[in-house]
Order: structure tokens, then sequence, then C-alpha cells
């Protein structure tokens, strides 16, 4: 009888095998990115996607792009330049530093984020050529000048132009098919086996190069539980369940290794709504878009404002300056369990059911209800208040003429909220009697009370990306490149820090662009030297 060694290399030789220039792993925004640019160069790409569509992570994000020197820019007469975006990336990431990350090593890779800025602006227009729209540009402190460029009418339609350019230009798409291991011809990286849904392999070789562009490791349970916070680990996903860290460990198998692995978004942010609303259903249509950013630029604000808030107040978070004005987070039992401004999510997900809420007073509810205090904003396009959440969000907004009265609202008991709330008050009027806290820190004592909520708390994504070189290669033992191996989006970070609204999917499109490119390059050299 054969060896279970045997009968593995059996079933392997017995695969069938595909060839093209290029191997793309990955179906997201970079692994388009990186197809169509290889194709677009004249390669035969094919791409393999685990998932039964394409899209990743690009479509269920936000779907900014922060860039300078934009046609937006342009046309609005806002001069602007790579260098200062470079330098105002930094602010985005030191406050990081300097806050949830505090004690962690943090590499920060400035030759990669260098040629983000330098090349995220002709990524946009790029963009553009294929028939995505965007709304902006608008300012996000502390970028000095307006920069944000908000996609239309939400971000599947990356996906939706995207998926329809890869088609036509002959990219060979091969859905249900997840990657298991990389395929070597020597030390070079020739391609990659796959299994498709049935359990049957496939082979897919490389006669350039193979991108590896398939997300972060958000929902991988191996590796949160080897480099992640321990609280990350049960947190629930708001993103991509498809996120497994495939890719990650297929890499770390030929030396390859990961760069600020403890770096996660974890984001407190108000339960969604059960019933999806019209404004997240829009598809992509040229006309409609067209509409939508004319209407934007052009229509006047109180007309508008209420289609906005509809849409900003079902998927955003609470600023951290709520806290610092006196808001407190409470359990459904009605406990303070934690600093508002030191990492409140990674306890909140030790909370039952780990949902929140947000507790504060008049007072605070008048300051929140116009510029500049407000409640959350939607990369710039327009700021929701505290009346905006009780008109558009009234499943997640509660008032109460009394404490007691606001904590039945909520299902906590009357008793445990009024004296969380004494007690809070108490400490924080010695606090300011010992000038350790803030004067415009609020008690909570004036009503009527607020309860917003419930919240809880999503690893958003992780940045723990592998180490690659200035041309996307990825970095084994010695820091050498892996031959054959290209590494593109969150897969591919580097090291590089991407804070601030529009930096992730910026260097989604644009390392996955210059990574098909290079094993483009590769697949040209590679067919010139078997023609000779």
């Amino acid at each position: 009888m054969a060896s279970e060694s045997e009968q593995s290399g059996a079933t392997a030789r017995a695969a069938p095998e595909y060839v093209a220039d290029v191997v793309v792993v990955g179906g997201g925004g970079s692994g388009l990115a990186a197809a169509i640019e290889a194709t677009t160069l004249g390669r035969a790409v094919i791409l393999v996607e685990k998932n039964p569509d394409l899209g990743g992570s690009t479509i269920r994000s936000v779907g900014s792009i922060s860039a300078t020197c934009t046609p937006h820019q342009i046309r609005k007469g806002i001069k602007d330049n790579p260098e200062d975006h470079f330098e105002d990336c930094g602010k985005f990431n030191e406050a990081v530093k300097n806050s949830a990350w505090k004690g962690f090593h943090n590499d920060d890779n400035l030759a990669l984020r260098r040629i983000l800025v330098y090349n995220v602006s002709d990524t946009l227009r790029w963009l553009q050529s294929m028939g995505v729209r965007f709304f902006g540009p608008t300012l996000e402190t502390p970028h000095r000048k307006p920069r944000m460029h908000n996609v239309l009418p939400n971000s599947r339609a990356y996906g939706y132009w995207l998926e329809k350019r890869a088609r036509a230009v002959g990219v060979d798409i091969r859905t249900g098919r997840r990657a298991k291991r990389f395929l070597l011809n020597g030390r070079r990286v020739d391609g990659v086996e796959c299994v498709r849904e049935d359990g049957t392999l496939e082979r897919y070789r490389a006669r350039g190069g193979v991108v590896l562009s398939c997300g972060d490791f958000s929902s991988g349970e191996e590796l949160k539980q080897r480099y992640a916070r321990p609280e990350l680990v049960n947190m629930k996903s708001s993103c991509n369940p498809a996120n497994t860290g495939d890719g990650h460990l297929m890499a770390m198998e030929l030396g390859a290794r990961v760069l600020n692995s403890h770096m996660a978004a974890a984001r407190i942010r108000f339960i969604a709504p059960q019933r999806r609303k019209l404004v997240h259903m829009l598809p992509p249509w040229r006309v409609l878009t067209k509409f939508m950013e004319l209407s934007l630029e052009y229509m006047p604000a109180w007309l508008l404002r209420p289609f906005i808030m509809s849409f900003l107040t079902t998927v955003l978070e609470a600023q951290p300056s709520l806290y610092q004005h006196g808001a407190i987070l409470v359990n459904k039992r009605g406990e303070r369990f934690c600093d508002e401004l030191d990492g409140p999510e990674f306890k909140l997900v030790e909370q039952p059911d780990q949902h929140a809420y947000i507790v504060f007073d008049e007072r605070l509810a008048q300051k929140y209800s116009k510029f500049p205090h407000f409640v959350s904003t939607a990369p710039g396009v327009a700021y929701a208040y505290v009346p905006d959440y009780q008109r558009s969000r009234r499943d997640v907004f509660q008032k109460a003429p009394t404490i007691e009265a606001l904590a039945r609202k909520i299902g906590a008991d009357p008793l445990t909220l009024v004296q969380t709330i004494s007690k809070r008050n108490a400490a924080l009027a010695a606090e300011i009697g010992k000038g350790g806290a803030a004067s415009d820190t609020l008690s909570i004592e004036v009503g009527p009370f607020y309860a917003m909520g419930p919240v809880s708390c999503f690893a958003m994504g992780t940045d723990g990306g592998l180490a690659i070189n200035e041309q996307f290669q990825i970095l084994g033992e010695n820091e050498q490149p892996i031959p054959g191996l290209f590494g593109a989006g969150t897969v591919g970070l580097g090291g590089m820090m991407a804070e601030g609204h529009g930096h992730h999917l910026g260097w989604a499109f644009t390392s996955g662009r210059l990574a098909g490119r290079n094993a483009a390059y590769l697949a040209t050299t590679a067919n010139a030297t078997a023609e000779r």
C-alpha cells in the first residue's frame, strides 16, 4: 500500500495545470488592479479568488481615497503636492503611536509611503478612466489641504468597474479557488496550488511572477492568536470573513515575515440597523453617479442633509472628543467599565454581549448639536450631530427626564446607573480640583439625559503586512527577495502605516498596479529568454 506522502504526491501530480504569464492570488481591489495592469501590458493573466464573487474588503470599505494634484483639487483651485501629503501622513501615524499602540514598536516604511503619495493621484485618474466617480476633495485634519475623494454611490462601485474592465481586457478569472501553497522551481515561486469547493486541486503556473493580494488576517484565528492583541481574537469582525491570513501563512513557509503584526483597526461603532437603506443598494451607473456628484456639488446643504444623514448615522462611530468632553460608556448593567480615552474597544469586548451605551446629559447634547462639535463624520462629506441621530437613528437613541428613566429605556438597573454616574461625577470633580482633568469636561447632572447605543467593538482589519522592497517583491530570509513573488494591498503593507481615511484604499490600488507591472516585466524577460 502506498504511503500517505506518496498518495499526496500522486494527487498533486494528477491536478490539472494552467499556465499564464502572471498569476494573481486574491480578487479584491489590489488583485484586480494587478491583473488589469499586467494584462494591459500584454501579458496573459489568471486571477484566482476563494470567494464566489470578487471585490474583497474593498467593496466593504468606506470608499475614500486621499490624494493630491487630482482633477478635483485642480478644478477647485487647491494647490497641493505629494511632499506635503507625505509629511501629513506622518502626523496621523504619530497620533496612533502615542495612543492605542503606545508601548509597541511601530515600524513605518517611509520609502513605501513616498511611493504611495507620489503615485496615488495617477491611480485615482486610472480609476476614473474605468468609470469610477468621486466627490470631493474634502478636508480631514491633520491634512493641511482637502485631499479626501469619496466614491459614488458607495464602495461597491470599485468592484463593479474593476471587474468589468478586467473581463474586458481578458483577465482569466477563476473564483471558488482557495490558495493552499506556492509552487517552486528551485527557489523561485512559479505558481500556486489551489483547492476548489469540491476538494479538487488545481495548479496555476506563472512564467513571470505571482502577485499575492489576499487581504489581512482579521478573520484568521491562527495569526490573531500568534500576533494580535488577545482581545482582538474574540472581537466581532465587521469587514471580510474571508480574510483568514492564507497568503501570510503561505509566504511565511518560504521565510517571509510579518511587520507591525500587532496593528489592528479596532473600532467602537453603532450597531447597524437591521434593514439596509436604499442608499447602500444604489448601483454605480454613470448617469446616477454623475447626478449625485452634481447634486453634492451644487444643491443647497439643507436640501441634501436628510439624505446624507441617513447614510452617515448608519455606518459610523462616535468621535473620541465626545468622551473628552464628558460622555461615558456603560455596559448593559449600567456599569462604567473603562477609561474612555484609553483603548475602550479592548475593554468593551469583555462586556455582556459586547454591547455598551454612550451616556451624557443635556449640556453635552447642546454642545454636540453644532459645529465644531459633531458626534460622527463620514470622511468629510458632512457631520452628524445629536439631533441628526435623534431624527435618523431612533433605534440607537434614547432620551429621558431622569437617570432612572434612562436606565429603564436601555434595560439597565436604575440604581446601578445612578450610582455609576454619581461616582463618575465625584471622581471628575476631584480630578478638576487637582488639575488632572480639562475644565471643559462636563459632569452628567443636567437633565434630560441621553443614551446612544448599543455600540459594539469591531475588528475592522489588521495591518500586519509582509515585508516587501520598493519593487513589491516579498522578502524572505536575510531580507532577500523571494524570486517570483510580489505583494500588494494589505498583505503587502511592508511596515507602512496607513492611518487616516483614504490611505488603505489608495495603497491597495496603487500597490496592485505597480506589483502587477513588475510581475509583467518578469514575464517579458522570461519569454525573451525562452525564445533565445
